[in-house]
């Protein structure tokens, strides 16, 4: 059985789709949010104690911006009061 051949990418080349990536994660609050989350869900509060110095905004955009790139799932718990996590 012959297993399928991967694209090959070439960062250095404009077009390559790896340079979204690298762009996103060479973000430096990217980069914390990252590491907070690797050990494992948290809700916003949390995550935003964790990293220390980020306003509520550039947290807000850089998990909207990590969860449209697929790199972060959010989830909504059906509580009341409503709770959210992300991971």
């Amino acid at each position: 059985m012959t297993l399928p051949r991967l694209p090959t990418f070439d960062v250095m080349s404009a077009t390559c789709p790896s340079r979204t990536s690298l762009a996103r994660i060479a973000n430096k609050w990217t980069a914390m949010v990252v590491i907070a989350l690797s050990t494992g869900p948290m809700r916003f509060r949390d995550l935003r104690t964790s990293v220390d110095g980020i306003s509520a905004k550039v947290l807000t955009g850089t998990l909207r911006d990590l969860e449209r790139d697929g790199l972060v799932t959010r989830q909504v718990c059906r509580e009341v009061p409503p709770r959210v996590e992300s991971s």
